[in-house]
């Protein structure tokens, strides 16, 4: 069956085709990590970050943790999405009068999206505990800090990239203060960016040993003709700490509170070295990805082991018919 990606076509995307023998639906870049230890003078570790097509490249945010064990947020460009070019300084943010608005002292996990003619950026802030932050740009030169969207403690704000019946649509996670043991999707609206409502559940945890523990949304939902399709995290807890793999599911057009499909089983789980060991082992954490109509072509950018950043690539018919094959059906 055919499947379509709605949104502009993207040539110049980042691809490798699947290697012979593979029998899974995402396979591994051979050259990740595409950003490795140590890339910023100021910071060791420079993973879980979002980008997106912009000018004749790439625009990217990038999570760096600083060598005083703070995370922050810097900007990078990329002309193939794979070669990156970061830059030292943080994102600073402004307020509406111009006044300085980098009054926080974290901000980790962003995502980045597109909305009509504005970018948006999300990501864990800190107003007493984690929320989510939001700062908006037209040219990645002059970044707006907007109101938070949450009360804390919440993580993983994950925009859609166009307004649904006239509202600005927000997938989140309810956490905690700490590394958050537990956790489902939520979904959030609002008219204006500002005042956020109509909370809906959307995903559960299940018994499934993969994502038992917590899940979250990751990449911006990516418009098709079979729904939304959004990738997302699923965590277990092991003997040896949690273990962080992605999934895959279909989420309504008109109303993304509803899952049309589910995975029962990972579509990328902590195989590669560079995802098992490093700062927080066994971690695949996506936060962004870019796609191609034309050939149906997803490459998947993911934090691996909290340490590098990695890509994946996939199909939109080896994905949703993947899903559809094995389906959750509890």
């Amino acid at each position: 069956m055919s499947y379509q990606i709605k949104g502009n076509p993207l040539p110049n995307m980042p691809w490798q085709e699947k290697p012979a023998g593979c029998a899974d639906p995402v396979w591994r870049y051979d050259g990740n990590p595409v950003i490795g230890r140590n890339p910023l003078r100021c910071s060791d570790r420079v993973f879980n970050s979002a980008l997106l097509p912009y000018g004749d490249g790439y625009i990217g945010v990038f999570r760096a943790d600083h060598k005083d064990g703070f995370p922050k947020l810097h900007l990078g460009r990329s002309k193939d999405g794979i070669n990156w070019d970061l830059d030292e300084d943080i994102i600073h943010f402004i307020h509406e009068d111009g006044s300085d608005a980098d009054c926080v002292s974290y901000g980790y996990d962003p995502r980045l999206v597109q909305i009509d003619h504005t970018y948006y950026i999300t990501w864990c802030s800190d107003y007493h505990g984690p929320t989510i932050g939001v700062a908006r740009t037209l040219d990645f030169k002059t970044f707006f800090r907007m109101e938070n969207a949450y009360l804390p403690f919440n993580r993983n704000g994950v925009l859609f990239p166009r307004k649904i019946n006239g509202n600005f649509v927000m997938l989140n996670r309810p956490s905690d203060n700490g590394h958050t043991p537990f956790g489902d999707i939520f979904l959030s609206e609002s008219p204006d960016m500002v005042f956020w409502g109509k909370h809906r559940h959307v995903m559960s945890t299940t018994k499934g040993w993969w994502k038992a523990t917590k899940i979250g949304a990751g990449p911006i939902p990516i418009e098709t003709s079979e729904g939304w399709l959004m990738i997302y995290h699923g965590v277990s807890t092991t003997c040896n700490g949690f273990v962080y793999s992605m999934g895959a599911a279909l989420l309504d057009l008109d109303n993304p509170s509803r899952v049309i499909a589910d995975t029962s089983e990972f579509i990328l789980t902590p195989q590669a070295p560079y995802e098992e060991i490093g700062f927080v082992p066994n971690v695949c954490f996506p936060c962004a990805s870019v796609q191609d109509p034309d050939t149906g072509r997803i490459a998947i950018f993911y934090g691996a082991a909290d340490s590098t950043c990695a890509i994946a690539f996939t199909t939109i018919c080896e994905l949703i018919d993947f899903i559809r094959a094995h389906p959750q059906t509890s």
